[in-house]
C-alpha cells in the first residue's frame, strides 16, 4: 500500500475543504501587505464556521486536548471581555471577543483541515511580502522604520513571527516531493520576514530569538548531525553580523539607542527616552499592583491611577499618557490582578503544553504543526515583555485565529496520521 495515497484519501475533500484552504492561505499571504490584511482570511473562515454551525452539521468528536485549548480561548475572551464591558460598555468587549470568535473557526478547521501546501505557501508569501514591503519603505521611501499598514512595533513583531513560523515548516517541506522548491520558498520567507522586523527597528522581538531557536531545536535539531548544527549556527551568526554592520538596516543605530537609553536612565535619571518611559510605566504599574494585587484597577481605573501618580510627581507625566503599561504581564496584573495574570498565562501556557506532545512525532507534517503552534505563544510572550500586544486589534486577531488554525490542523492531521498507521497494522 502506498502510504502517501492513503494519506491523501483520508483528507477531507469537496468545496468546503478547498474554501478552508484558500482562507488559510489568505490569512498568511495578506496579513501585513494590505490594510487589515490579517483579518480577511480569518473573517472568511468565521463566516463559513457560522454557516456550518447554523446548519447543525456534525463536528468531529472533541478530544480532551481540544477541550483544554477551547477552554483557554473562552476563559480569556469571557473574563477579559466581561470585566472590560462592565467598565467601558460594549466597546470593552471588542478585542476580547476575537478569542471567542476563534472557537467556531477552530471547530471548522478540526473538521476540514487546510491542505498544508496552501497553509505554508500562504505564510511564506506573506513573510516575503512583509520583508519586501519593509525594504521598499526603507530604501525607496527613505523611512527610518518600516511600519507597513499597522503600528511599527506590531509590524516588526508580526513580520518576525511569520518568518520564524516559516522555519517551523521546514520539516514539512523536507518530506515533500518537490523538496528543493518548498525549502527555498520557506527559507526565503524566513529571511525576509525577519528582515522586516529588523527594518522596523522593533527591538522587543529580537530578545526572544534564543527561545525561538530552542523550540526549533527541540522540534528538529536532535536528529541533525553535529556538522549541520554547526553550519546553521555559523550561518545565523553571519547574518546577525552582516545586518548589524550594514548601516542601512538601522539595526546598529537601534541597538546603540537602547544601550544609551538604559545608561541615561541609570546614570542621569533621564526619563523621557523610549526605554526610560517604559521603566516609568512599569514602576507606576508596580506601585498600583502593590495596592490592589488580587483584582487590579480595571481599564479606566488604571489610567486614572497612573495620572494621579504623575500629578504627585511619582512618575513622568508622559508615562501616564498611555492606557497600557507596555508590558503584557504587568498590564494584566495592574488592571485585573493576579487573577488576570493567571488567565493570560493560561492563554499562553496551555497551548505550549498541548503542542509540545508533537515534537517527537514521526510524521513531519504533524511535527511541523506542533513546532509552529508552540512558536506562536513563545513569540507572544517575548513580544509582551515590551509591548501590550493584546491591546491592539492586529495582535489579538493574529494570536486568536492562528492559534485556532494551528491547533485545528495539528489535531486533525495527528488523528489522520494515527488512522493511517493503524491501517498498516491490520
Amino acid at each position: 500500500m502506498d502510504i502517501s495515497k492513503t494519506r491523501e484519501a483520508t483528507l477531507p475533500a469537496g468545496p468546503l475543504a478547498r474554501y478552508v484552504s484558500v482562507c488559510v492561505f489568505l490569512m498568511g499571504a495578506l496579513a501585513l501587505v494590505v490594510p487589515s490584511g490579517y483579518s480577511i482570511g480569518a473573517a472568511l473562515l468565521l463566516l463559513a464556521s457560522v454557516c456550518l454551525l447554523s446548519r447543525r452539521v456534525g463536528m468531529a468528536t472533541l478530544t480532551r486536548q481540544d477541550r483544554w485549548l477551547i477552554a483557554a480561548l473562552c476563559l480569556y475572551g469571557l473574563a477579559v471581555g466581561v470585566l472590560s464591558t462592565i467598565e467601558l460598555g460594549a466597546r470593552g468587549f471588542d478585542r476580547p471577543s476575537r478569542f471567542l470568535l476563534a472557537v467556531p473557526v477552530l471547530l471548522l478547521v478540526l473538521r476540514c483541515p487546510p491542505r498544508l501546501s496552501w497553509l505554508w505557501s500562504g505564510l511564506a508569501l506573506g513573510a516575503i511580502g512583509s520583508g519586501s514591503w519593509a525594504l521598499w519603505q526603507n530604501l525607496a521611501l527613505d523611512r527610518a522604520r518600516a511600519d507597513g499598514f499597522v503600528y511599527v512595533i506590531q509590524f516588526g513583531n508580526l513580520s518576525m513571527l511569520m518568518g520564524v513560523l516559516c522555519l517551523a515548516g521546514l520539516g514539512w517541506a523536507f518530506a515533500q516531493r518537490r523538496r528543493a522548491f518548498w525549502l527555498l520558498l520557506l527559507m526565503l520567507g524566513a529571511f525576509l520576514g525577519m528582515l522586516g522586523s529588523l527594518l522596523s527597528g522593533s527591538r522587543g522581538g529580537w530578545i526572544g530569538l534564543p527561545f525561538i531557536a530552542f523550540v526549533l531545536y527541540r522540534g528538529y535539531g536532535r536528529g541533525l548531525s553535529l556538522k549541520v548544527k554547526a553550519a546553521a549556527v555559523a550561518l545565523l551568526l553571519a547574518v546577525v553580523v552582516i545586518m548589524y554592520a550594514t548601516p542601512q538596516t538601522g539595526v546598529q543605530q537601534r541597538v546603540h539607542a537602547g544601550i544609551n537609553d538604559v545608561a541615561q536612565y541609570i546614570g542621569e535619571g533621564e526619563r523621557d527616552t523610549s526605554l526610560g518611559l517604559r521603566f516609568q510605566m512599569w514602576r507606576g504599574a508596580g506601585l498600583l499592583i502593590a495596592e490592589r494585587p488580587v483584582l487590579g484597577w480595571g481599564e479606566q481605573g488604571y489610567v486614572d491611577a497612573m495620572q494621579a501618580l504623575a500629578e504627585r510627581g511619582v512618575i513622568n507625566p508622559a508615562a501616564a499618557g498611555f492606557d497600557h503599561a507596555h508590558n503584557e504581564f504587568i498590564d494584566a496584573t495592574a488592571k485585573r490582578g493576579v487573577v488576570g495574570l493567571a488567565i493570560l498565562l493560561a492563554l499562553y501556557l496551555v497551548p505550549m503544553r498541548l503542542f509540545a506532545s508533537g515534537f517527537s512525532h514521526a510524521d513531519l507534517r504533524v511535527r511541523s504543526l506542533a513546532v509552529a503552534g508552540t512558536l506562536l505563544p513563545v513569540a507572544y510572550i517575548d513580544f509582551g515583555l515590551s509591548q501590550t500586544f493584546m491591546a491592539h486589534n492586529s495582535g489579538a486577531m493574529f494570536y486568536a485565529f492562528w492559534l485556532a488554525v494551528w491547533w485545528g490542523a495539528y489535531s486533525a492531521y495527528r488523528r489522520q496520521s494515527a488512522a493511517v498507521a493503524a491501517s498498516f497494522t491490520r
